[in-house]
C-alpha cells in the first residue's frame, strides 16, 4: 500500500529537505560543534543544531504557515497557530557531529500531548528515507506501508540506552534480551520498531531528569501507534497524556508486538 500524503504532510517533507541541506552545507564548518547557546531544556546547542533548526523557522516563514513551535533549542514559540510543530532538528546530534551514521531530523504536528499528535515525520539523515504517519491513516516508509514484528525470543532485537545513567532496569532488561543495539537517536530507534526492525526500545536514566522529552518520541509515538506498536513508561503507564514541552521527562519502553511488552516488563525499582 503507498501512504497518501497531505498539504500538512508535504510542508513537513519541505522542511526535512531544507533542513537536510542546511545541515549538510554546515557539517564542513569547523565551529559545527561549537556550543553557541543553552537550550530551553538547559542542555548546550551546538552550531549544528542552530542551522537546523534556523532553517526550519525559515521555511515555516516562506510557507507563510503559523504552527506554534516547540524545540528542545528554543522552547515554546508561539507564532498564532492552533497546532504546534514539535521539533528536534538533529536527533542524535553526537553521532553526527563524530562521523556516526546514525541520526535523523523529527517533526511532529499536533495539540497538546502525545495523543493529540496527528502528524509525524522522521527522516534518517544518512539513509535520506522517510518514515511518516498520520493519525487513523497507517505509517509508511517511504510510501510503503510498516508494520511491526511478531516477537520472537530466539529472534529477539531490542534497542537499549546504555551508559553512565541508564538504571537498573535497563541493564537487567538489556541482559535478558537475545540481541541488543544501543543507536543514540531516540525517533530513528523507535521508527525501527515501527518497521519490524527490532522488536523494543527502552529508555530509562537516574536521575529521572536525564529521560527523553516530548521532542525526543513525538514523532516517533505517532508512528509506532500506527504501525501496531505502543508505548508506556517503566511503570506500565501510557504516555498519550504526556504533554508536549520541554520541562517534563519520561521513561520509555516502546514496543512492537504486545507479547514482547509482557516478557520483557521492567521489575523493581530503577
Amino acid at each position: 500500500m503507498l501512504g497518501l500524503t497531505s498539504p500538512d504532510l508535504e510542508i513537513l517533507f519541505r522542511i526535512t529537505a531544507a533542513a537536510h541541506a542546511a545541515v549538510i552545507q554546515a557539517s564542513s564548518s569547523p565551529h559545527r560543534a561549537d556550543v553557541v547557546a543553552m537550550g530551553a531544556d538547559g542542555s548546550p546547542t551546538e552550531e549544528l543544531d542552530r542551522v537546523a533548526e534556523a532553517e526550519i523557522l525559515s521555511v515555516l516563514d516562506r510557507e507563510g504557515v503559523a504552527w506554534d513551535f516547540l524545540s528542545e533549542e528554543i522552547g515554546y514559540v508561539r507564532r498564532g497557530g492552533d497546532r504546534t510543530l514539535v521539533v528536534d532538528p538533529i536527533d542524535g546530534t553526537t553521532n553526527a557531529l563524530r562521523g556516526l551514521p546514525f541520526a535523523a531530523i523529527s517533526l511532529a504536528l499536533g495539540r497538546d500531548h502525545l495523543d493529540g499528535i496527528e502528524t509525524g515525520v522522521v527522516y534518517d539523515f544518512y539513509r535520506g528515507t522517510t518514515y511518516w504517519a498520520t493519525r487513523g491513516g497507517g505509517a509508511f516508509c517511504d510510501g510503503r506501508q510498516i508494520h511491526v514484528r511478531s516477537w520472537n525470543a530466539k529472534t529477539e532485537l531490542l534497542f537499549a540506552n546504555l551508559g553512565r545513567y541508564a538504571s537498573d532496569r535497563t541493564v537487567e532488561m538489556s541482559r535478558q534480551a537475545r540481541r541488543i543495539r544501543s543507536l543514540g537517536c531516540a525517533s530513528l530507534e523507535i521508527a525501527k520498531v515501527a518497521q519490524g526492525t527490532a522488536d523494543g526500545y527502552i529508555f530509562e536514566n537516574v536521575p529521572a531528569s536525564r529521560n527523553l522529552r516530548a521532542t525526543d518520541i513525538a514523532a516517533g509515538y505517532r508512528i509506532l501507534v500506527e504501525a501496531g506498536g505502543g508505548i508506556c513508561d517503566f511503570e506500565g503507564r501510557p504516555i498519550g497524556a504526556f504533554p508536549l514541552t520541554v520541562q517534563e521527562r519520561t521513561s520509555v519502553l516502546a514496543w512492537g508486538d504486545v507479547e514482547f511488552r509482557k516478557a520483557r516488563a521492567p521489575r523493581g525499582p530503577p
